[in-house]
This record gives C-alpha cells, sequence and structure tokens, in this order.
C-alpha cells in the first residue's frame, strides 16, 4: 500500500514537472505588461512603447505599457517589485531608480536585491554648457576659469538630487572646484537660467532645446560626459579627457522582479537585442537624443551594482538630500 501511494506521488510530481516545463518552454503564452513608474507622454514614455511594437512582434504576444507615476517613480517601481516574478511583468526606468533608495529610506525597494536586470534599452550623455559670458571653449579652460573666482561659480539642475544634480557635484569632487547649486523647477526655467546667466554653467542631456540654443550661438557646448566618443555629437570633447575617470550617463532600462527564471530572461533578452539593432529604432531614439542600446543581464547587474556604490558615496560626501 505504501509503495503504491509513493508510485502515486512520484507520477504527480513526474506530470507536474512535465508540465511546469511545457509551460516554460512556451513562454510567452500571454501578454507582457511593461510597468512606467512615469507619466505618460514623456521620455520613457516614448522609448517604451516604440520598442515594445517590434518586441510584440518577435515575442508573438501583446506588450501592454502600463503607466503608474507617483511618489519620483516609488509606485509604479514598488508594484513590479511584487509582481509573481514568471516574466510577464517587467518595469522600465531610469538611472533614479537606483539613485532614490539612496536619498529614501522609505522607497519601499532596494534595487539590487529585488529586482533582476534584463537590460539597457537607451543612453544619453550628459553635457558640459556655459552662459556665452564663460570665457572657455573646452573643459580644461572652463576649470581653470572657475577656479580663478574667488566665490565659486553658479550651477543650475532640474531640482534637488536630480540626476543634473548630482553629476555635476561629482564633477565638482572630480576637480576641486568651489561650487553654487541653484535648483530650478524643471529643465525649462534650467535653461533660460543659463541663457539668461544667472548660472554660468549646467551638467545636463543635451535636449533639442537646448542643442538649439548652442546651434544658434546663444550658449556654448565645452564637452561631453560619456565614456565614448557620443554618436550623438560627433565631435565634441570627452570632458574624461581632461578628468580622467568623469562621466555622467543617464540609461533607460528594463528589469524583472528577482526569481524571474534564467531561460525567461535569456529569451526576452535576446529577442529585445533584435529589436535594438533595428534602423528605425535606432532612428527613434536619436530624434530625442538617446542612443539605442542593449547588453546582458550580467553586464546590466555590474553597471547597477557600480552605479549604487558610486551615488551612495556622492551622497555620503556632500550630503545631497531630496526635496
Amino acid at each position: 500500500m505504501k509503495s503504491t501511494r509513493r508510485s502515486a506521488l512520484v507520477l504527480a510530481a513526474a506530470i507536474l514537472a512535465s508540465a511546469a516545463a511545457l509551460a516554460q518552454g512556451s513562454y510567452p503564452g500571454k501578454p507582457i505588461r511593461i510597468i512606467v513608474p512615469y507619466p505618460a507622454g514623456g521620455l520613457s514614455d516614448f522609448q517604451v512603447r516604440a520598442v515594445a511594437i517590434p518586441w510584440a512582434k518577435l515575442l508573438g504576444q501583446p506588450i501592454i505599457v502600463e503607466n503608474k507615476p507617483g511618489a519620483s517613480a516609488g509606485i509604479g517601481t514598488q508594484a513590479a517589485a511584487v509582481s509573481a516574478a514568471d516574466g510577464y511583468t517587467l518595469v522600465f526606468v531610469n538611472n533614479g531608480f537606483v539613485i532614490t533608495p539612496l536619498l529614501n529610506k522609505q522607497a519601499g525597494y532596494d534595487p539590487i536585491k529585488d529586482f533582476a536586470p534584463l537590460s539597457v534599452v537607451s543612453t544619453s550623455p550628459m553635457v558640459l554648457v556655459v552662459n556665452n559670458s564663460v570665457p572657455a571653449k573646452d573643459a580644461r579652460e572652463f576649470i581653470s576659469y572657475a577656479k580663478s573666482l574667488p566665490n565659486g561659480i553658479e550651477y543650475g539642475s532640474a531640482g534637488p538630487a536630480s540626476f543634473g544634480h548630482m553629476a555635476t557635484e561629482l564633477f565638482a569632487q572630480a576637480t576641486g572646484l568651489k561650487m553654487l547649486h541653484v535648483p530650478y523647477k524643471g529643465e525649462a526655467p534650467m535653461t533660460l537660467a543659463l541663457r539668461g546667466g544667472e548660472v554660468k554653467m549646467l551638467i545636463t542631456t543635451p535636449s533639442s532645446s537646448m542643442m538649439g540654443a548652442v546651434k544658434e550661438g546663444n550658449l556654448r557646448l565645452l564637452g561631453v560626459a560619456s565614456s565614448q566618443p557620443s554618436p550623438l555629437l560627433p565631435g565634441v570633447k570627452l570632458i574624461s579627457d581632461t578628468v580622467p575617470g568623469f562621466t555622467a550617463e543617464v540609461w533607460f532600462g528594463l528589469f524583472a522582479p528577482a526569481g524571474t527564471p534564467p531561460d525567461v530572461m535569456a529569451k526576452l533578452n535576446e529577442t529585445l537585442a533584435k529589436v535594438m539593432i533595428m534602423p528605425d529604432i535606432k532612428e527613434k531614439f536619436a530624434g530625442v537624443g538617446a542612443t539605442a542600446t542593449s547588453n546582458s543581464p550580467a553586464e546590466f547587474s555590474q553597471i547597477v551594482k557600480a552605479e549604487s556604490l558610486r551615488w551612495a558615496d556622492l551622497i555620503r560626501k556632500t550630503g545631497i538630500k531630496a526635496e
């Protein structure tokens, strides 16, 4: 009797294992949801929706984009963190995903423990831009000029603890410059302040309005903070040529809940990589100042861990706080 019961249990376990393997092998078997923890209509929304259409065709299932803004992207990110780790829920975020929990211990998620990195989707390098009153043509001349000012130099940002604020403080640490932070409520007033001379410099992303002002000669572009020459800014000098090791790039990427099966992650990554090399995707991303790209989960994981250490160190040294 015991032998019969044991045999039945073994058979049942084998059937369940076989069914699970079959189900996993047919992934995806239903629509995939991508949570975007930012408002609809923004840069993140544009990018993920552009990718979702061809990606869905490769996967053979619809991809539903769900905007869940609020609490500095915390609402949508937390929702993704507690979702089933089955490959049917992803979240699309930027560097703030790593930085927010360092500034707010109540963020409600751990970017390393609660998530499995899937791939970077785009990068946008930060640029050093100055008001025309600054007598400098490159980063080296700018640093010399700024060091000559007894009271330091004013710089603007889109707000306390914004990525521009963080990147500029990193630049100050790397160069030893004395700098005065002047926060604004968003990119538009920050750009106007630079053009009007209220602040003398910005480290920011190369938006169309910013680059338009540079092209018109109203602002001066001194360098780019990418690790390699940027295809978006041909001929622009690397800041790291003057300040070794200084880089600052905005990235957007996809994450799954921690524990998502490796073979599911592999299929998502493989198909996404095919999307990111499509010429029309590259063209669409370049049109909004971003480079379409991808990498492996292992490579993305290293980026996340390195950034977490880097920004934690900066926050500890500067005392930066979010509003």
